[in-house]
């Protein structure tokens, strides 16, 4: 209730600033990481994911699982977390947001009250800064026929946040689509690759992705196939980004932006993804992008310029490429990387 809010500020100040990280709740927590890491290897989609930060963005910070190992939980101790505290706890860091029933000044000053005790300042003087990550074009495989479906993810490097090529890829993401069988509409869908892979059974399901991070990012598609349609899927899957690059017509960009639109209000559908939205668009724009400024920048996208975005990221492009199942059928990576050109005469 937004009468509430004083009472939750507090609350949320003081497990923030004062928590005494006992050692029993350390133990219990510690057991719970180690049971939601042992969930996390039956994820595939998840494990396929990790494989393919870990191939993309090898010797760089972005090739690390976001969990990390399990030698690290079991051994991570009360000194550990409060030297992280003490490090990356800072003002500036921060962000307080709200949404729904409530008054600006008046969380401004419970934040004031409750947070101005939160140091700005880094012990010597010494900001941490993460060593800038690299994109690797590269393959890894993690064969196992005992598993009933491929999974197989393919990425080129994409937009940071702020890069101005954002928009244009995320317009490129949505032409793309998605499919899987379980839903409805058959071949009827307005996506080319969904209707191909419907109407051949080529795949159990696939998706686009569009990964962003503050230097770099990954543009790529997720696929679940069986063993026999892993050759077939991945032609036709990097055949629509070779259209992308080079015959993409007005009115799929269209359709595109419209379907990118309305993923965008429904993804604001509530109090709590606005919350969230606020405070991750102030850690990485320094400030609010309402919707009707993201619209604007999504209609302001033609055809042209998704070419030459497109052209920008994927043409002749080294991909990076994760496997997981039975993948004896994948193409050598050779293979993979020469149809991210086409020969014209």
């Amino acid at each position: 209730m937004a009468k509430d809010l004083p009472k939750v500020v507090e609350i949320l100040a003081d497990v923030l600033q004062n928590n005494i990280l006992s050692e029993s709740e350390i133990e219990r927590q510690r057991d719970v990481i180690l049971r939601e890491m042992e969930e996390i290897e039956f994820s595939v989609q998840d494990v396929v994911f990790d494989h393919l930060h870990r191939m993309a963005y090898q010797g760089t910070p972005l090739g690390n699982t976001v969990i990390g190992p399990s030698a690290n939980a079991k051994n991570l101790s009360r000194k550990d977390l409060m030297e992280y505290i003490n490090l990356h706890y800072k003002a500036p860091r921060m962000v307080l947001a709200a949404a729904g029933g409530v008054n600006h000044n008046e969380l401004a000053d419970l934040a004031k009250q409750h947070f101005s005790s939160i140091s700005y300042q880094y012990e010597g003087d010494v900001v941490p800064v993460l060593a800038p990550c690299r994109f690797t074009g590269s393959e890894i495989r993690v064969r196992d026929d005992a598993m009933p479906f491929a999974h197989i993810a393919i990425a080129v490097e994409g937009a940071s946040w702020t890069n101005p090529d954002l928009i244009p890829l995320m317009v490129a993401n949505s032409l793309i689509g998605s499919l899987d069988r379980t839903y409805g509409g058959g071949k009827n869908v307005s996506s080319r690759l969904a209707r191909i892979s419907r109407e051949n059974k080529l795949c159990e399901s696939f998706q686009t992705f569009n990964t962003c991070y503050s230097d770099t990012g990954l543009f790529g598609i997720h696929f679940v196939t069986d063993a026999f349609n892993i050759e077939d899927m991945l032609h036709f899957a990097q055949g629509e980004w070779m259209r992308l690059c080079t015959s993409v017509t007005e009115s799929e960009v269209n359709r595109a932006k419209n379907v990118l639109k309305t993923s965008l209000v429904e993804q604001l559908n509530g109090t709590t993804p606005l919350c969230e939205d606020i405070g991750r668009q102030l850690l990485q724009y320094g400030r609010r992008i309402h919707l009707e400024e993201w619209i604007a920048q999504i209609d302001a996208v033609d055809a042209r310029r998704v070419r030459e975005v497109c052209t920008k990221y994927i043409y002749d492009k080294c991909p990076a490429v994760a496997a997981v199942g039975p993948v004896e059928q994948l193409p050598d990576y050779n293979r993979t990387r020469s149809a991210m050109y086409w020969l014209r005469f």
